[in-house]
């Protein structure tokens, strides 16, 4: 099974059955992918998706992420502070390296920076590129 950290943008693109990336919620819901998330994390996901869709909307979907047996809630105790041009994505790149996730799925640029930091070593991958990898 997979383990990732997915960014709000993505999980927003995976939501629309018609999307071509709906097969990431689908493996989340259907338990074949893991999703690493934390309070912050989940506050973003209900915000963005309020924003974008409606309140209704977004309640389900965090509800629906907190109840799967395969969600992994991970607290965070220490915050590296490796993203420097947008600090709030701090929160999905410590979750990651806290829950050990396999991946940081995101087309957010801010997340390059990993990519070249040796340690902790943490894989980025756009949606697209994930989506093939599924």
């Amino acid at each position: 099974m997979r383990r990732i950290v997915l960014d709000t943008n993505c999980l927003l693109q995976s939501l629309p059955s018609k999307s071509p990336y709906h097969k990431i919620w689908t493996d989340v819901f259907c338990g074949k992918i893991s999703l690493c998330v934390n309070t912050e994390i989940l506050d973003e996901y209900e915000e963005i998706l309020s924003q974008k869709i409606n309140s209704e909307v977004a309640i389900n979907v965090v509800e629906a992420i907190a109840r799967l047996h395969t969600t992994i809630y991970q607290e965070i105790y220490v915050h590296f502070g490796l993203i420097q041009d947008d600090e709030d994505d701090n929160k999905f790149a410590d979750c990651a390296i806290a829950s050990g996730a396999e991946f940081i799925v995101t087309n957010d640029k801010h997340y390059n920076i990993l990519k070249s930091t040796p340690w902790p070593n943490i894989k980025v991958m756009n949606i697209k590129e994930f989506i093939e990898l599924l």
